[in-house]
C-alpha cells in the first residue's frame, strides 16, 4: 500500500548555545594585560618618589651651601631661611680670590691628590697582586700585619712623623703630604682592594701570558692590571677623597698660606673680630667641592665595579 505522505526531514539537535569564539576562554582569575602592565610603573613610581624623600637629608646641605654662598650675611642667619637667595650677590665669590691666594692653595690641593692617588695606585697595585698571586714563606702573617695599618690612627702617629720630618727639613713643605699617604697606612686599604681583585683573576690568563714569553712583570704590565680597571677606580676615588679632604697633616706640617692646602684655608676666612665670614667660606667650600664630583661622575661605574668584585658592599 503506497502513502503519500513523506518522512520528515532530520533535523539536528537545537541549541541556543553562541558561536564558539577562537581561542580558549579566559580563566575567572585571570588579570587583563594592560592592567598588569600598570602594576610594574605604579611600582617604580613609589620606589622612585620614596628615593626622592630619602635624599633629601643629603642633597639639601649642598643646595644650602651652594644658594648661600648668593646670600648676604643678614640673609643666611635669617629664620625661617630661604631657599633661593633673595638678592642674588657674586661678592662673595671675588672675596675668596681677594682675601687669600686660593688659587694657589686650589693648585696646591689638586697636583698633592693627584700625585697620591697615582703613586697609591702604583704601589698598591704592585703590593696587591704580590700577595695575590705571589706565594713566599709567611705572606700571610706579613699581610695581617699590613692590615694592622688599618687599625692605627693618624692622631697616634703624627708626633713621631713631625719629628721625623723636622730632621729632614721638610717643614713647611708639600713632601710629607705626597710620601706618608703612599708608603704609610692610608694606602692599606687600597692594597686590600686590589689584592681581593686579583685573587679573582682566572690563573688560565697568567699561563697563556707565560706561554707567550711574558715574565712575571709583562703578565701583571700587559693582563693583570689593565684587568683592573674598576678596583683602580675603586682606589683613585677613595685615594683623591682622602687626600683632597686632609686636614690634620697639613695644619701639622704647613705654616705658610702660599702652601696651605684647601680644608686648611677654608679656616682663615674670618672677620676683624674673628668669628667667620659665612658667605665668603661658603664660597669656598662650593669650589672645594667641583673636583670630587667631577671624579666621582667620570668613574661612578667603575667605581660600583671594583666595590662589587672586593666584597666591599654595604
Amino acid at each position: 500500500m503506497r502513502s503519500d505522505v513523506s518522512p520528515a526531514p532530520v533535523a539536528g539537535p537545537a541549541t541556543d548555545d553562541p558561536p564558539a569564539l577562537a581561542g580558549p576562554p579566559p580563566a575567572v582569575g585571570d588579570v587583563p594585560v594592560a592592567r598588569r602592565r600598570r602594576r610594574p610603573r605604579a611600582v617604580r613610581g613609589l620606589l622612585v618618589a620614596l628615593l626622592v624623600v630619602l635624599s633629601v637629608p643629603f642633597v639639601f646641605p649642598t643646595w644650602w651651601m651652594a644658594t648661600s654662598s648668593l646670600k648676604p650675611m643678614s640673609e643666611i642667619l635669617r629664620v625661617p631661611p630661604t631657599l633661593w637667595p633673595q638678592d642674588v650677590s657674586w661678592g662673595a665669590y671675588a672675596d675668596v680670590f681677594a682675601l687669600q691666594p686660593f688659587a694657589q692653595q686650589y693648585w696646591n690641593s689638586l697636583y698633592i691628590a693627584v700625585l697620591v692617588t697615582a703613586g697609591t695606585i702604583l704601589v698598591a697595585s704592585l703590593a696587591g697582586y704580590a700577595f695575590a698571586r705571589i706565594s713566599f714563606p709567611g705572606a700571610n702573617v706579613l699581610f695581617v700585619l699590613v692590615l694592622a695599618g688599618m687599625l692605627v690612627p693618624a692622631e697616634v702617629t703624627i708626633v713621631p712623623l713631625f719629628r721625623l720630618v723636622n730632621t729632614l727639613g721638610l717643614i713647611d713643605t708639600h713632601w710629607p703630604l705626597i710620601v706618608v699617604p703612599i708608603f704609610g697606612a692610608p694606602s692599606v686599604l687600597a692594597t686590600f682592594i686590589m689584592r681581593q681583585f686579583f685573587l679573582g683573576l682566572p690563573r688560565e690568563l697568567e699561563e697563556a701570558g707565560r706561554m707567550d714569553g711574558l715574565s712575571r712583570w709583562g703578565i701583571f704590565w700587559r693582563i693583570a692590571f689593565p684587568l683592573a680597571r674598576p678596583a683602580v677606580a675603586a682606589v683613585a676615588i677613595f685615594t683623591f677623597l682622602k687626600s683632597w679632604n686632609l686636614y690634620l697633616e697639613p695644619i701639622v706640617y704647613l705654616s705658610s698660606r702660599e702652601n696651605f692646602t684647601l680644608p686648611q684655608a677654608l679656616t682663615q676666612y674670618v672677620d676683624a673680630y674673628g668669628g667667620p665670614m659665612w658667605n665668603v667660606q661658603l664660597a669656598a667650600t662650593t669650589l672645594t667641592v667641583i673636583p670630587v664630583l667631577a671624579v666621582f661622575l667620570v668613574a661612578q661605574r667603575q667605581f660600583v665595579q671594583g666595590l662589587a668584585h672586593t666584597g666591599l658592599k654595604g
